[in-house]
């Protein structure tokens, strides 16, 4: 089964039980992949959907920062429990034993001599734990070694 095709079961679902919050998360993520398709006839690869996902992640995660500097607990709360739906999609997060060892990988194939040498690590890196890891993450870990 896609991960579309999942979506689309978790949404009938949610009609099914009446769950209201969790039927706005996956409209909403519904309608960040019509967004998405340049061609309305052609279906996203799951790829394309953890993008979209991952991308309404970080939007939640930076809403939650400026909710808090405004005092909303309310949206705080509301953007975690979104979150918590979104992440139910997405691959099974990379252990930091696993990150790693891609990272030391990729150190020994690159062979970096200097912080200049970050984009080529990091375009290296990105194909191989795109939606399994926080990039910013697998940055500063990049950025420490180098240093």
């Amino acid at each position: 089964m896609t991960l579309s095709e999942r979506i689309n079961n978790d949404l009938k679902e949610a009609m099914k039980s009446k769950d209201s919050f969790k039927l706005s998360v996956i409209r909403m993520i519904k309608g960040a992949m019509q967004l998405e398709k340049p061609n309305p006839r052609e279906e996203l690869t799951d790829d394309d959907v953890i993008k979209v996902i991952s991308k309404q992640i970080k939007m939640r995660k930076e809403a939650i920062v400026q909710f808090e500097k405004a005092g909303r607990e309310d949206l705080v709360e509301q953007n975690k429990k979104e979150i918590e739906i979104l992440t139910s999609y997405m691959p099974e997060e990379l252990s930091e034993e696993e990150l790693n060892k891609i990272i030391d990988k990729v150190f020994d194939e690159v062979k970096p001599t200097s912080v200049k040498d970050i984009g080529l690590i990091m375009k290296s890196i990105s194909p191989l734990v795109k939606g399994k890891a926080d990039m910013s993450v697998v940055n500063k870990i990049v950025k420490e070694r180098l240093n």
